[in-house]
């Protein structure tokens, strides 16, 4: 009997592991799925080590090195992380999973330019995690029908992340200008409807990976692993499988 192919899950900025929640009920049996929440996210205390992106991606690399090249599954600022981690350590992995990606345009993009204004970091996490706008963001982020136990959780995290704010000072165009090319096989994820993080910036991607291709998922917004669990972990199961034998993986763009 074949290994269920391991894939390392790491959330994006503000929440954990629990954002793949919805998830894991549909994930195909040829998956071992394993999200992590890195520390300072969501209820997981900080580690003061941790200072940059380098830090945050070598103790991502210290959770791969515990099992045998894993795939690893990156979403916002997690793809951020996991790019970085290849810059030193590219044979820890079997492939990467880059889903709406941080990294290019920081300097012109209109949220990072805005949390860079003095103290709007911390208020802009004190009204995303407050209980009376929790409606205004659902409506603005979310598909209907999201069970509301599950809501009040996912908002909460973000009021629980101790580095929510930090995240917008390390991963910075100096950061970015500072990556070089990379081989891993590498797919970047992206929903059609994908409105903080949008698919003109996948080519600045696809320069630095050179076995990259883009998979476009009509209808998808940023949070396809909670509106649509299902279709998520199907979808899921296929690239996972292109990653784990690359001559299925295409190398170009696809719709």
């Amino acid at each position: 009997m074949t290994s269920p192919i391991t894939v390392i899950a790491v959330h994006g900025n503000g929440g954990g592991a629990f954002r793949f929640d919805r998830v894991r009920e549909f994930i195909p049996d040829t998956i071992d799925f394993r999200p992590i929440t890195l520390p300072g996210f969501a209820a997981v205390p900080r580690d003061p080590s941790l200072r940059t992106v380098q830090d945050y991606a070598n103790h991502l690399g210290t959770i791969c090195a515990q099992h045998d090249r894993p795939i690893l599954l990156g979403h916002g600022i997690g793809g951020s992380f996991a790019l970085d981690l290849m810059q030193r350590q590219p044979d820890l992995v079997r492939g990467l999973i880059l889903e709406a990606p941080v990294g290019p345009a920081l300097e012109s993009r209109k949220l990072p330019r805005l949390m860079n204004l003095p103290g709007m970091k911390p208020l802009v996490q004190q009204l995303i995690s407050f209980p009376l706008l929790r409606p205004v963001w659902t409506k603005k982020f979310f598909a209907p029908g999201i069970p509301p136990e599950f809501l009040r959780r996912f908002f909460a995290e973000y009021r629980q992340c101790s580095v929510f704010g930090e995240m917008f000072t390390i991963i910075e165009p100096t950061w970015w200008n500072s990556l070089h090319s990379v081989s891993v096989p590498t797919i970047l994820w992206w929903g059609s409807e994908e409105r903080l993080l949008g698919t003109n910036l996948a080519d600045d991607f696809l320069n630095l990976l050179p076995n990259g291709s883009l998979v476009i998922e009509q209808g998808w917004d940023h949070f396809p692993m909670v509106d649509r669990p299902q279709e998520y972990a199907q979808r899921l199961g296929v690239l996972a499988e292109q990653l784990h034998q690359p001559q299925q993986l295409h190398q170009h763009n696809q719709p």
